[in-house]
């Protein structure tokens, strides 16, 4: 599996990749804003996009909606929402997104990751 990680934060983008990359998850990139985002999915075409919900002033949801919208040909790679914050606190926000699905930051792992691209897959 070919990940994009999209966080604002550069000691949780080392930790997420180092922790990922163990556990058998190919880290293609690794931005800190939507504008680097949109153009990374585009080059590198991940095979899943995880994205912050709350990007130092940018909004995650509004990312995951340009990173899916009908017009561009990376669509199809899945977008996970992910964040420090419980589900709870955002989920209408989670539920109205195009994304595949939420992870707490605490819980990512490769097994979480696939498991919500195979039911976004259904």
């Amino acid at each position: 599996m070919r990940c994009l990680l999209i966080d604002d934060s550069p000691r949780y983008l080392r930790a997420a990749r180092a922790l990922l990359e163990r556990e058998g998850v190919a880290v293609v990139g690794m931005v800190q804003t939507a504008e680097e985002a949109l153009a990374q999915v585009a080059e590198l075409r991940p095979d899943v996009t995880l994205v912050d919900i709350n990007l130092r002033g940018e909004s995650g949801f509004d990312l995951a909606r340009r990173l899916t919208s009908g017009d561009r040909p990376d669509r199809h790679s899945p977008v996970i929402l992910i964040s420090s914050h419980s589900a709870d606190d955002f989920e209408d926000l989670i539920e109205s997104s195009p994304a595949a699905g939420f992870l707490d930051k605490s819980n990512l792992s490769a097994a979480a990751i696939a498991s919500l691209v195979e039911a976004g897959g259904d």
